[in-house]
C-alpha cells in the first residue's frame, strides 16, 4: 500500500465496499511462543487473532477515529500460520448500517500467507457513538 496521510473518517461519506488497501508482515516464532504463552496453551495455532487485522487496516487510511464501540466480531480460520512466513491482509469496509437510531460500521479482512494459503477471515461489527453507550445509566440533570 503506498505511503499516504490517513484522513479524517465521516460514516456519513463512507462507501460500502470501500478497500483499505493492505499491508504485509512475517510472524516470528518468537510471536507465536508468546502468543502460546499468553492464552497457556502451547498447542495454539493462531495468534493472528491478537492483531486484530480489521482494525489494523481502517487504522492505516483513517485517522482522528472517535473510538468506536465493538459491538460484535466473527473470525473463520482456515490455515494455521507458518512462522517465517509473509502473510498479506487486505481489509474492506463491508456495510454500514443503522440500528435502534445508532451508526453502525462492519469490518472486515482477510489474511492470506505467501504461498496463497488463506489464514483467516474477520469481521467486526462497531457502533459509531461511543457516547451513546451507558446513558441509561446515567442520573437526570
Amino acid at each position: 500500500m503506498a505511503e499516504t496521510q490517513p484522513r479524517r473518517f465521516e460514516y456519513e461519506t463512507a462507501e460500502i465496499v470501500e478497500e483499505l488497501g493492505f499491508y504485509e508482515y512475517v510472524l516470528s516464532q518468537e510471536t507465536l511462543d508468546n502468543f502460546r504463552l499468553a492464552v497457556d496453551d502451547p498447542d495454539a495455532s493462531f495468534p493472528t487473532i491478537a492483531i486484530k487485522h480489521d482494525s489494523t487496516s481502517f487504522g492505516m487510511v483513517y485517522d482522528d477515529y472517535a473510538g468506536p464501540v465493538n459491538a460484535g466480531n466473527g473470525v473463520e480460520f482456515h490455515n494455521p500460520p507458518i512462522p517465517g512466513k509473509r502473510i498479506k491482509v487486505t481489509g474492506r469496509i463491508a456495510s454500514k448500517y443503522w440500528r435502534r437510531e445508532k451508526p453502525y460500521l462492519v469490518l472486515e479482512a482477510s489474511a492470506v500467507d505467501e504461498d496463497g494459503r488463506l489464514l483467516e477471515e474477520m469481521r467486526t461489527y462497531q457502533m459509531q457513538k461511543p457516547d451513546e453507550l451507558g446513558k441509561k445509566w446515567q442520573p437526570p440533570t
